[in-house]
């Protein structure tokens, strides 16, 4: 070799090595984003096929979809995370569907008794049937409690029938409050039939809860303009004017009340899928990564020739990220902590799946480090801006995901619009409970991102398979291993002094 022409090529080398590295989705060699997408798209086009019909709990396309996830784990070489040798990978999230049918609301005075029109009334019940009766000779007082919560009547209220002023924004806290201190019943008065659909249209569909969560209890809704007819409208004006003042006493209505209304009551069990790569020093602690499983099921218009909404990106793409991320973190070096992978259930309905496991979790939730979910990972395209969804709830994991990202070359999106998530997704119930939780997508980065797919495809039939985007799914991917390896760590991020409560 020619002595000038091999110092020339030393000093190219030397250059480009102390060249500053491009983004990560530029530097990662494209051979094994390749391959990495084609796994992704796999698995993605596995749940989000019709075959699945769109995951909802308590479908046999739920019950194959989380078989196919507990094989899947298995293959990646995970073990159970249930810590329950009688549960190798589930862990049961028993549920309650309630769907209302029938609802009758009868109002009198004196000798008169008014059944309430359907388009003036409705009464909803989780029990297949419910009935009370409130009112003279009955027994059982009808109280008016205008604005307030009853509060003031203490155990009084036990066995009545309430009647409140709808006051928007409280409402739900107020008939929770009556319905604590055992009132039979509650009945509130709403300003208008526009208000009523409202009602009606949040109430009427069929609802998820857990089961452990079901409070019986009767709630009815009635229009001021037909109750004002029963009770008379003068006599009624009086009375809103006094609930109006800030002294304003409860008081006993001489108003004859029957309440009735029937559910169709189904009760199942669902599953979350836990599965773990056991660390190296124990007692250290663990990380978490998670993503919810479910979606919709048939969510399309009747008549449209396809009602699946197969979730595609939301969120069989969060499932094939966590799969993904546990083959890789399992084929490289052991580390210190544990990392467990829960696959939740029931999600779409209200974090069901995550508030069971929080209830009761597999393991102390004040033994997890960091946790880290996974939620719509597929809509942008590669060196997106990332979202950060739980920035400022614990500010040593901010510190990691912030140098993390730079790292890779990654740019911080639109904080403001990754704010509005934040109670939207499992890592919530997660937070609430002490345990520091993040979404990281380039998903939620921009909103020439996230809104088209909002308005095209989100919670439609059109969330399918080959409308993912894959290229910011890998760039965050590649991040999020990063960031585990380095959580699971317990000399590069150590566990906090003290112990959450």
């Amino acid at each position: 070799m020619n002595l000038s022409r091999g110092l020339a090529l030393l000093l190219l080398a030397l250059l480009a090595a102390c060249a500053p590295r491009g983004p990560a989705s530029v530097s990662a060699p494209v051979e094994d984003r390749a391959a990495i997408a084609a796994r992704l798209g796999s698995d993605i086009a596995f749940l989000a096929s019709d075959a699945m019909g769109g995951r909802r709990p308590g479908t046999q396309g739920a019950r194959d979809s989380y078989a196919w996830i507990e094989k899947r784990m298995g293959e990646a070489g995970l073990v159970s995370g249930t810590n329950d040798p009688g549960s190798y990978w589930r862990l049961p999230v028993d549920l309650l569907g309630v769907q209302p049918e029938t609802a009758q609301l009868v109002l009198g005075q004196g000798k008169r008794r008014v059944v309430v029109p359907a388009a003036e009334a409705a009464v909803y019940t989780p029990r297949r049937r419910a009935l009370a009766f409130g009112g003279p000779g009955t027994g059982v007082p009808v109280v008016f409690v205008g604005y307030g919560d009853g509060s003031v009547l203490g155990d009084a209220l036990a066995g009545a029938v309430v009647v409140m002023l709808a006051d928007p924004g409280r409402d739900t806290e107020r008939r929770n409050a009556l319905f604590r201190q055992r009132a039979t019943a509650v009945l509130t008065v709403v300003p208008d039939a526009e208000a009523l659909g409202a009602v009606r249209a949040l109430a009427d569909h069929p609802r998820l809860q857990l089961a452990s969560e079901e409070q019986d209890n009767l709630a009815a809704y009635i229009t001021d303009k037909a109750f004002a007819e029963v009770i008379g409208p003068r006599r009624w004006a009086s009375w809103k004017a006094e609930a109006a003042q800030g002294a304003f006493a409860p008081l006993e209505l001489n108003l004859a009340v029957s309440l009735e209304a029937t559910s169709d009551r189904r009760e199942f069990a669902s599953q979350n899928i836990v599965g773990m790569i056991p660390g190296s020093v124990p007692g250290s602690g663990a990380g978490l990564v998670l993503a919810h499983w479910d979606h919709l099921g048939e969510c399309g218009e009747p008549d449209a020739p396809d009602r699946i909404c197969n979730g595609a990106a939301d969120n069989a793409s969060g499932i094939a990220m966590l799969l993904e991320l546990a083959r890789r973190l399992k084929a490289g070096p052991p580390p210190g902590r544990d990392i467990y992978f829960l696959a939740t259930t029931a999600e779409e309905p209200g974090l069901l799946g995550i508030r069971a496991f929080v209830k009761n979790p597999p393991l102390p939730l004040a033994s997890i480090v960091a946790a880290f979910n996974l939620d719509m990972m597929a809509v942008a395209p590669a060196g997106s801006p990332v979202g950060f969804i739980g920035r400022g709830k614990d500010a040593g994991l901010d510190e990691v995901v912030l140098g993390a990202m730079g790292n890779r070359g990654r740019t911080l999106g639109d904080q403001s619009l990754a704010d509005s998530f934040v109670q939207r997704q499992d890592g919530w119930a997660l937070v609430q409970a002490g345990v520091p939780a993040v979404l990281l997508s380039s998903t939620y980065g921009s909103r020439a991102i996230l809104d088209p797919f909002i308005a095209g495809r989100y919670h439609r039939p059109s969330d399918e398979a080959d409308a993912v985007e894959l290229g910011g799914a890998i760039d965050d991917l590649l991040l999020h291993e990063d960031l585990i390896r380095q959580i699971a760590d317990p000399a590069r991020y150590p566990a906090k002094a003290s112990p959450r409560p």
